[in-house]
């Protein structure tokens, strides 16, 4: 049996194959990883935090940005694409492109099943080295569900959960609220 070196690839030739793409894809220690498609609920409800995080953020000093805002974690190497950013503040960028935030404020993730283990996990722990990240939302497609991490003074990250489609997630960091009714507009609720 023959094994094929895998290529392995410097995070600049990641960002000159991934600036002509078609397709998104992640990148950490030099393997590029193709993200898959997103489902109907998927999408509606990322379109439904933007459109609700946009409107409460208006003529504030924070911008909200959609899944093609890459964003690194320099303290680790990982580019990837969440799913909605919001930075406060100035943000700074890896280089002129503008196209690779490297200090988000908040981010969300709305999670399936396949994709839940590593957004809680993996994912989480490479989000939690970024200094400027207070939040982190993880959602849930498929019934009223949303984690809150807040990052606490002493660095540990408290939780808090809401699971009713009356609930409301209070986002300190930017003083904005999620409200569960809003997020999942016009999304088919198992037992709803």
């Amino acid at each position: 049996m023959s094994s094929q070196a895998q290529k392995h690839y410097t995070p600049e030739e990641y960002l000159a194959l991934e600036r002509q793409a078609q397709c998104k894809s992640e990148y950490y220690a030099g393997e590029i990883f193709a993200m898959a498609g997103a489902s109907r609920w998927h999408n509606l409800i990322v379109t439904n935090v933007l459109r609700e995080l946009s409107l409460q953020l208006k003529g504030r000093p924070c911008t909200t940005y959609p899944s093609d805002m890459r964003v690194k974690v320099s303290p680790t190497g990982l580019y990837t694409y969440p799913d909605v950013t919001v930075v406060c503040g100035e943000a700074q960028f890896e280089d002129n492109q503008q196209d690779t935030l490297l200090n988000p404020t908040l981010i969300v993730e709305v999670f399936s099943e396949s994709t839940e283990a590593y957004d809680r996990g993996g994912k989480f722990a490479h989000y939690r080295k970024l200094t400027s990240l207070m939040e982190y939302v993880l959602i849930t497609q498929t019934k009223p569900h949303i984690e809150h991490y807040l990052r606490q003074p002493d660095n540990r990250w408290l939780l808090s959960e809401a699971d009713s489609l009356h609930d409301t997630i209070h986002l300190p960091s930017i003083d904005c609220r999620l409200v569960l009714a809003e997020v999942y507009d016009k999304v088919d609720i198992v037992g709803e």
